[in-house]
């Protein structure tokens, strides 16, 4: 219940609602927001989310996800999904990521995020800049994820998502740390690099590209 928020989490959380209360308020039935997580590292996919919610809904917490612990993201992201009208995750593995870079990766996962969603969204807010290659109304926001509800929403499912995947990763590739790191470039796992080589989830592109601005393997 809102009446038991405190009131300048409420005030906050109505500031991240703002921008959306606006678009509902000029007759718009639905908006949903994507976000991604795990553009930076050496192994993994890259994961986004997608989530439409009911307007106004409040839930406590709900911020940009590395401005949460891993225990409170994980913590929100049971109630955001409990909450939501709809929401997708969806992966790009680091093969294709090596074949189409980044962007392209990070894009066809928002692309596919939209379209998991079982209602079609009014519009989608995006956090940075335009998904290419969507065949939905879309308005990018910079910095969307510390100032849109949905798409804060959306950041800490992916998030969420992405750590629990790199966590079983661990098990399958103990020897990197990918539940500790997940993936990213730390000396524990440049060193694990090193000794070992990539295995089938490390981005060879991104490990190339390190190597090439002088971090040696």
């Amino acid at each position: 219940m809102a009446s038991e928020i405190p009131r300048a989490e409420l005030d906050r959380l109505k500031k991240l609602w703002a921008y959306e209360e606006e678009l509902y308020s000029r007759g718009l039935a639905s908006v949903a927001g994507v976000d991604e997580a795990g553009r930076g590292p050496l192994a993994g996919p890259v994961a986004a989310a997608c989530v439409m919610l009911p307007r106004g809904a409040m839930i406590p917490g709900v911020n940009d996800s590395k401005k949460l612990s891993a225990k409170k993201r994980l913590e929100i992201s049971r109630v955001i999904k409990e909450t939501a009208v709809c929401y997708r995750v969806e992966t790009v593995d680091a093969e294709t990521i090596d074949k189409i870079n980044i962007l392209n990766a990070t894009y066809l996962a928002m692309r596919r995020a939209v379209a998991g969603l079982t209602v079609s969204p009014g519009v989608v807010l995006v956090d940075g800049r335009e998904i290419t290659g969507a065949d939905f109304k879309q308005t990018a926001i910079v910095g969307g994820d510390t100032k849109i509800f949905s798409i804060a929403a959306a950041s800490v499912l992916a998030k969420v998502y992405r750590d629990e995947l790199m966590i079983a990763y661990d098990e399958l590739y103990p020897a990197y740390g990918f539940a500790k790191h997940k993936g990213y470039g730390t000396a524990a796992h440049i060193e694990a690099l090193k000794e070992y080589g990539p295995c089938p989830i490390h981005r060879r592109s991104f490990i190339k590209k390190f190597i090439a601005g002088g971090g040696s393997i």
